[in-house]
């Protein structure tokens, strides 16, 4: 056999042992006559120790970093201990060694921390995987995809497996296309979600269905997402939202503590839209700290606090959003003008930032003292529920993006308090979203979530009065962690006529509907159950329990930030054969 142990479980007990062990020369030092080599598998390091004899040999047949060997001895206790690994109390004394494979140089130190860049890593990512940092998010993985398949198993669902190769319905995201060669000029497309799929197994009455699945987006990329990604997808009949709520809440809690060994006991927090959009300026809050937006200027009180003066930046505002910052009226000048510039970034987009400290002796500094008095600037603060050594920042302007911009500003100065900690975990559910939301550049309804989503029961009826599409509320709720959104759901349409009432509220014509979703319209005919779901990003998930935001180091084969995979060069060019095949 190569190995009797893996580099990862000899202990203390073991000493005086003769064993055999294999794997990845990771580093070599010669003291005198004598050499130490730290050498690598999955599961660990062990250090080896060459006496002079074998020193003599090595001389003449040199060891190279990642060079793979096979080496055989007796577990002795190590002179000096390292206490930083598992194995660090013992050493093998070697024996007898065979080199199995010569190495190349590597690009990049395979350690804990590298000096290659991401993309060297990412060209050479079979060696970047070698790291245990890369080894520990992808053991988080395997066990994250493990608990969440023995919960939903206990729960009585299925794993079914549904087609990659679908027809294109170009729904929010791009699809990506496949050409097909026995149907010259067609066009099969990769699933953005298994969404109707699902929806028909409930029809077919498989009750409880999930799929960890990969699903396709052609959409531009950043630090949470890539063209191709797994999220975890489940289905239910006979159910309303507080089924699926309580069902995939459990979830959650078996998944943090079988993975995270967290324990949480208490329910989930439940927070409407409206309320996530009024007090934290998004729908996917970060409830790990106060900082909750206060609206300044409402249609009811357009003039709070005296606004109605000279202070034209105030005055001219379709809306006035305040934080209260705990603990910073002591702010210098330099770090104030410091978050004036930060507002002012294109990404943000603000032309300032209006502060008022709420000072440690009882008395109040603004950056307006001109245009408030005192007692103004004491009641704004009390509006913000500011105390004494906090710092209140308000902002100005149009809604939108002046909501955008105070949220984004929360969160920076979350992070900058230290308040946003990654090893403490808040989930929570937003719930009752708007059924639809305007686009005013195509002047027509679009689905928020998607075509597929129920409204609330009692809206139904206002499906058919268009003036009433902007107060109607959709059956869905998303699952959102630490500021992240990882996952949502809905309760489905799934009676024909209300389904037609919505592709014809979101512009698409009778034969285009027939053409697009006839399948899925012709099931419901057949005696389709009530049914509804969730999906939630997997990869999300892990970089999410592993402490950090992006899903690339959670991935085995990401791509980079184009779209591209550099170990393999792709997408690349087909030849002229190929193309004709398919009628290119």
């Amino acid at each position: 056999m190569f190995r009797t142990h893996t580099c990862g479980e000899l202990r203390i007990q073991h000493i005086g042992s003769e064993i055999t062990l294999a794997g990845w020369v990771q580093t070599i030092r010669k003291f005198g006559s004598i050499t130490f080599t730290d050498l690598r598998d999955r599961y660990g390091i062990t250090q080896l120790y060459f006496n002079e004899q074998l020193n003599n040999i090595l001389d003449a047949q040199p060891l190279g970093r990642e060079y793979v060997i096979q080496a055989k001895g007796k577990v002795v206790e190590r002179t000096s201990k390292n206490p930083k690994i598992p194995t660090g109390n013992i050493e093998i004394e070697v024996t007898e060694f065979t080199i199995i494979n010569s190495a190349a140089t590597p690009p990049f130190t395979i350690e804990e921390d590298t000096d290659g860049g991401d993309e060297l890593r990412m060209k050479y990512r079979y060696l970047d995987l070698r790291r245990p940092t890369l080894r520990r998010n992808m053991e988080l993985r395997y066990k994250v995809n493990r608990s969440v398949r023995n919960y939903l198993d206990s729960q009585g669902f299925w794993d079914i497996e549904t087609p990659f190769l679908i027809h294109s319905t170009p729904e929010g995201a791009r699809d990506f296309v496949v050409p097909s060669r026995m149907n010259e000029g067609q066009f099969y497309a990769l699933p953005q979600s298994p969404q109707t799929f699902k929806q028909l197994l409930m029809v077919s009455g498989y009750d409880r269905y999930y799929q960890i699945v990969k699903c396709f987006r052609d959409e531009d990329l950043r630090a949470d997402r890539q063209p191709e990604f797994t999220q975890v997808d489940c289905e239910m009949s006979f159910v309303e939202q507080e089924d699926i709520l309580n069902i995939f809440e459990g979830l959650f809690k078996h998944v943090f503590n079988d993975v995270k060994g967290v324990l949480i006991t208490e329910a989930f927090p439940r927070m409407t839209w409206d309320d996530a959009m009024w007090h934290y300026g998004n729908d996917k809050p970060d409830i790990r700290f106060g900082m909750k937006l206060q609206n300044l200027k409402t249609p009811v009180n357009s003039t709070p606090f005296g606004f109605g003066n000279s202070f034209q930046v105030f005055n001219n505002a379709e809306t006035i959003l305040a934080i209260s910052v705990p603990g910073c009226s002591e702010y210098t000048r330099k770090q104030l003008d410091e978050l004036t510039e930060w507002v002012k970034r294109p990404q943000i987009g603000m032309t300032g930032v209006v502060y008022i400290k709420c000072n440690n002796d009882g008395t109040f500094k603004s950056s307006v003292d001109k245009f408030f008095t005192e007692e103004q600037q004491k009641a704004i603060a009390a509006s913000c529920s500011g105390a004494i050594g906090d710092l209140i920042l308000i902002l100005a302007g149009a809604e939108t993006r002046t909501r955008k911009a105070m949220s984004e500003l929360r969160l920076e100065m979350g992070n900058r308090l230290g308040l946003r900690n990654p090893d403490e975990y808040k989930p929570l559910w937003v719930v009752d979203f708007p059924l639809f939301e305007h686009d005013d550049e195509a002047n027509r309804w679009v689905a928020r979530h998607h075509p597929f989503t129920s409204p609330k029961p009692e809206h139904i009826d206002w499906m058919n009065d268009v003036n009433k599409y902007a107060e109607i509320k959709a059956n869905a709720y998303d699952i959102v962690l630490n500021g992240t959104e990882i996952g949502g759901g809905s309760i489905r349409i799934y009676q024909r006529d209300l389904q037609e009432k919505m592709f014809a509220a979101l512009g698409m014509s009778k034969e285009e509907a027939q053409e697009k979703f006839g399948f899925l319209m012709g099931a419901f005919e057949y005696g389709a159950p009530p049914h509804g779901g969730i999906a939630f990003g997997f990869d999300r998930l892990c970089a999410l329990l592993g402490g950090q935001e992006s899903i690339r180091d959670f991935m085995a084969f990401p791509k980079n930030n184009q779209g591209r995979d550099t170990m393999l060069d792709a997408p690349s060019s087909i030849d002229d054969n190929q193309r004709k095949e398919l009628g290119l």
